[in-house]
């Protein structure tokens, strides 16, 4: 919808993964990667035929890859809910002989960058764990700072500047910009549409009141642009829509937490944001400060557009 129209949140349905297409699966590749982006690239590629447990693997891989060299096997494990044994087959399925040589290759990437999110993890485990008095309000915001700190920090580290300058191509090229998110991504979704509200190009936030969204999506044409937003557990409104979208042929934006999310396989640009927990609560300073840095980049490029140019006409000046 436009300017001017309701709007509410999705409903945000958990989804389940589809049916596994092999469940003892034989190994892809003769060699194992020489670097864990290579690596998660596999992954991506892969992630679809794995089966149902090698599926939960690869998304608590990707999703703590910073963790991976420091933590064993038992413990990968017992986080994914699968036997060592399945860990073992996970690791064999892409190359390598074991998971040894595949956390030797994530304790290599570990030695060049320490995560500054693991070391706020282990803080807040032993200030829960310690039990010595009640936490106080000052103490609770404190620690809910580090951990957006922390996020922060990962992002700076981690942003793809890459995927970030092509999604910033692709809404400056576009006359319509759409945007889906819902639940705790919802927020997001409505600062995107605010501030793009601020260019001259037709913004439409979808929503679900009355269940009208899959009847909102008819409104979108071949090169629109759709900015979609959802984290683990992913919206099920907010992928059908980003499918729908897809098929009416527009060009899809995600920013999602994960490689693996149905959001990314359907994108033509993923933008990738994990926020921190503190509590067991989420934060979203990291996917605002994204978003944010989107909108502006945005910002700065059809404002230079507007500029003129020595002769008086109007062009882009920049190098």
């Amino acid at each position: 919808m436009y300017p001017g129209e309701p709007r509410a949140a999705f409903v945000n349905l958990a989804r389940t993964s589809g049916p596994s297409t092999s469940r003892y699966p034989m190994s892809s590749s003769e060699k194992p990667p020489a670097t864990v982006e290579q690596f998660l690239q596999h992954l991506t590629q892969e992630y679809d035929g794995l089966s149902n447990r090698l599926k939960v693997i690869a998304r608590h891989v990707e999703t703590h890859r910073d963790q991976l060299g420091l933590e064993g096997i038992q413990s990968l494990a017992e986080a994914c809910g699968v036997q060592p044994s399945a860990v073992v087959r996970f690791a064999k399925h892409f190359g390598f002989s074991g998971f040894s040589e595949m956390q030797k290759l994530f304790r290599e990437g570990l030695a060049q960058q320490i995560a500054p999110g693991r070391a706020y993890n282990l803080r807040l485990r032993d200030v829960i764990e310690s039990g010595s008095s009640s936490l106080q309000p000052e103490q609770i915001a404190d620690e809910f700072i580090k951990g957006s700190i922390a996020g922060m920090q990962q992002l700076r580290q981690t942003l793809d500047s890459q995927a970030l300058a092509q999604a910033v191509d692709l809404l400056a090229d576009t006359q319509a910009i759409w945007i889906a998110g819902s639940r705790r991504a919802f927020p997001i979704a409505v600062y995107l549409d605010y501030a793009l509200q601020h260019t001259d190009k037709r913004i439409g936030l979808f929503s679900a009141l009355g269940s009208m969204h899959l009847g909102q999506i008819r409104s979108v044409r071949e090169g629109d642009v759709m900015i979609v937003i959802s984290f683990m557990p992913y919206a099920e409104e907010t992928v059908q829509v980003a499918q729908q979208a897809v098929q009416r042929g527009a060009r899809l934006i995600a920013i999602t937490d994960s490689r693996m999310s149905p959001l990314a396989r359907e994108a033509e640009v993923t933008l990738m944001v994990q926020d921190s927990a503190t509590f067991g609560f989420r934060a979203l300073t990291a996917t605002m400060g994204l978003a944010q840095s989107l909108f502006v980049a945005l910002a700065y490029r059809l404002e230079l557009s507007y500029l003129p140019t020595a002769d008086g006409a109007h062009g882009t000046q920049a190098g």
